[in-house]
């Protein structure tokens, strides 16, 4: 147990974060590559120039490789019918608004269409030539049915904020983007049930429920372009679900148009009604596969005035799990966020940008705790009586308390910037996994021993690997497995691949746990379900899709 004059030191430390935080630098990333693999593994940094560094803007979207290239073994489908002219005419004549349609047939808009073509990792490129912006549930359903008459793929497309290539085409197949459909429809302050166009931006939805003291129950890095209707369809994570749980349990309505057309009106505000099959969870996290979701209702809880953050200096993982079974126990209702940081990931933090970390010594782990409730007073002593415990237990060794928003927000950045940082060296291979707690960094331990044996990591330019990272949403018992890169190499991909799958499956995780399957993983997929839950999942894109139209070449 610790001594009392080091409880005390280190309480003085944990009651009193600096006056102030260096400020973060802009990521000098001056070795940034291109990618060129075809891994499911997620690449960062996104926008490389077109000669692999970062001089200048993003490499064009026509410098691109296209999606067909870079997955020889997708042929288009000849059950698809080509576009024409006057497919072309008879969506003019129905969307009016001369931008809401971007065709390639009666001008060259190749320019205008491309930002719809490729995705804003500048990994997927498709090949479309008309791009539709309904504004309307109706307009969608008189294009959907248009489309299914006809034989016209299209891919369902959002904020095109999406990490695994789902909203964009991979051949021809008509863009239907929703950005147009953003209207806030109501808002009732007593039960906090929020109902809006799928096309309005996650940070619009948020900025005007904090007008009336709620919150939107998620939180992601891409809330200023991401869509709430692409969130559905995704069942994005986030950072606020450890207190508010998933999208499956938030939204109580749906609005969707299905394949041919019908418009689904199940758009409920009862957080109660048990009459029968509970039909819109299937678009769920359903990848714009079944239908285009137009519109949701969605619980949204109010927002707390209390908010605090602690960051923690830990000397294993064990003590990371102990630290966050005390955390539930102590802190409860308040606790809003547990994420895990390995030491590594901090150190490249610190070797990236220069800056300064809130602890003065190193530990091998880190965790950041948020707290949010509606009593100040209350919280402070739940926490306190929390700090104590854990520091007296020598479950912490060190910590700091953010002590206003300015503060708060430089111990989150040390959780947020991660992802940027690690892009300095060249690029990432990045992998968005569910395990059981107990073994979740174990991973990250196989992984770096794989990569040193095979002789891959090291300090200088003839290895490819910086080295391999952990860290994530403990609360939801999601990984995130960095690899950071000074340039992609085939011999490294080879390790990785289907390796961590493999482990993933022998620990009954999941392959995607945030990011969803879209092309990316659409290989990868028996990993984490099983044959029968397959089928079952072919046999509902059967009867709602019979034509295959909705975002054909995806997961399924």
């Amino acid at each position: 147990m610790a001594s009392s004059s080091r409880l005390a030191l280190s309480l003085r430390r944990i009651r009193r974060c600096p006056s102030t935080f260096p400020r973060t630098p802009r990521i000098p990333s001056l070795t940034q590559v291109r990618w060129t693999g075809n891994t499911s593994a997620t690449s960062e940094p996104h926008q490389p120039n077109g000669k692999g560094g970062v001089q200048g803007g993003p490499t064009p979207a026509k410098a691109m490789q296209f999606t067909s290239d870079s997955y020889p073994e997708l042929k288009r489908d000849s059950k698809y019918g080509q576009i024409n002219k006057e497919h072309v005419k008879f969506f003019q004549d129905l969307l009016g608004s001369e931008s809401a349609v971007i065709n390639d047939f009666s001008s060259d808009a190749t320019d205008d269409i491309e930002p719809f073509n490729s995705d804003w990792m500048r990994k997927y490129r498709g090949h479309t030539k008309l791009v539709l912006k309904p504004g309307s549930t109706e307009e969608v359903s008189k294009i959907l049915k248009y489309c299914n008459d006809n034989m016209l793929a299209v891919v369902p497309q959002g904020g095109n904020t999406g990490l695994v290539g789902g909203s964009v085409p991979v051949f021809d197949e008509i863009v239907v983007n929703l950005q147009r459909m953003n209207n806030i429809r109501s808002f009732d302050e007593v039960s906090g049930i929020l109902v809006a166009d799928a096309g309005v931006i996650l940070e619009v939805a948020d900025n005007y429920l904090a007008e009336n003291n709620h919150i939107f129950p998620l939180d992601l890095g891409a809330k200023g372009s991401c869509q709430i209707g692409g969130n559905i369809a995704t069942n994005a994570g986030g950072l606020r679900l450890l207190r508010y749980g998933s999208l499956h349990g938030s939204v109580l309505g749906i609005e969707a148009v299905l394949p041919d057309g019908t418009i689904m009106d199940d758009l409920s505000k009862l957080r109660k009604n048990n009459t029968g099959y509970d039909i819109k969870q299937l678009f769920i996290g359903g990848e714009g596969t079944i239908g285009i979701v137009t519109g949701i209702s969605i619980l949204c809880p109010q927002r707390s005035p209390a908010m605090n953050v602690a960051y923690f200096g830990l000397e294993s993982y064990e003590k990371c799990q102990e630290a966050f079974r005390e955390a539930k126990n102590q802190l409860s209702e308040i606790l809003s966020a547990f994420e895990l940081m390995d030491g590594r990931s901090q150190k490249l933090i610190n070797k990236a940008t220069g800056k300064k970390m809130p602890l003065e010594s190193e530990y091998p782990f880190y965790c950041l705790i948020e707290t949010s409730g509606s009593n100040t007073d209350h919280d402070n002593e739940k926490l306190q009586t929390f700090l104590e415990h854990v520091m007296e237990a020598s479950i912490v060794s060190d910590g700091v308390l953010a002590q206003d928003q300015t503060q708060i927000q430089e111990l989150w950045s040390c959780r947020e910037s991660i992802s940027e940082c690690l892009g300095h060296w060249g690029g990432v291979y990045k992998y968005d996994l569910s395990l059981p707690i107990s073994s979740m960094y174990d991973l990250v331990n196989d992984v770096r021993n794989r990569l040193t044996e095979a002789g891959l990591v090291g300090d200088d330019e003839l290895h490819p690997v910086v080295d391999v990272v952990g860290y994530g949403h403990m609360g939801d018992a999601n990984l995130h497995l960095n690899i950071p890169t000074r340039r992609y190499d085939k011999e490294v991909e080879k390790q990785l691949e289907p390796f961590v799958y493999e482990w993933v499956k022998g620990k009954n995780g999941s392959i995607s746990a945030e990011h969803g399957l879209g092309i990316a993983k659409k290989p990868f997929i028996r990993y984490s379900r099983s044959e029968t839950m397959i089928k079952l999942m072919k046999q509902i894109k059967d009867l709602y899709d019979p034509n295959g139209i909705m975002n054909p070449y995806k997961y399924i």
